[in-house]
């Protein structure tokens, strides 16, 4: 074999490692400030519930940027969206397993766009299994993707009989019906 070969081939292997690495370091710290953006998200929370009132974000979103300038992330309506994240997540046990599994800006476009917790389920675990980034992931909400999976396209109305057609709901019922549920 060539030694320039060799080399390269060693040079290749190399740069993967270090690509390996710095993927796998990105992905602890996303878990990591998930974690710290769940448990912000349940201080606020907490504190609401305890009727601080809303005065109490923006202190602390000044403070938090006085005490850490270079962090991003403290603005006061990303703090809100820490307690929302957490407040409409905790209850839901589908849920609370997969929240460390996708970015905070995933997450951000999820709580804007969705309100019902399977389409959340959905999107997340799709994000999650096809790699998609943020602007795919709002392309595929927007695009409603999770309604035309669980429509799932089919021609079953065409193919039915007219006679039988006028007796099954439409899709817009049938999406009612499974948001009920």
């Amino acid at each position: 074999m060539n030694l320039q070969k060799i080399q390269i081939d060693f040079i290749t292997e190399i740069k993967q490692k270090i690509r390996q690495a710095q993927y796998e370091a990105m992905k602890a710290v996303n878990v990591q400030l998930i974690n710290l953006y769940w448990e912000i998200g349940k201080s606020i929370a907490e504190k609401q519930a305890e009727n601080w009132g809303k005065s109490i974000v923006s202190t602390l979103s000044k403070e938090l940027q006085a005490e850490f300038p270079g962090a991003s992330g403290f603005s006061e309506g990303n703090l809100w969206l820490m307690a929302q994240f957490y407040t409409e997540y905790h209850v839901v046990t589908n849920l609370v397993p997969l929240v460390r599994e996708i970015s905070w800006s995933k997450h951000v476009s999820i709580l804007k766009k969705c309100k019902d917790n399977l389409e959340r389920e959905f999107y997340i675990r799709s994000t999650r299994k096809f790699g998609w980034t943020k602007n795919v992931l709002i392309h595929q909400i927007e695009n409603k993707t999770y309604e035309k999976y669980l429509l799932n396209q089919t021609n079953f109305n065409e193919t039915l009989p007219e006679t039988y057609q006028k007796l099954l709901p439409n899709s817009e019922e049938i999406i009612e019906k499974l948001k009920e549920l």
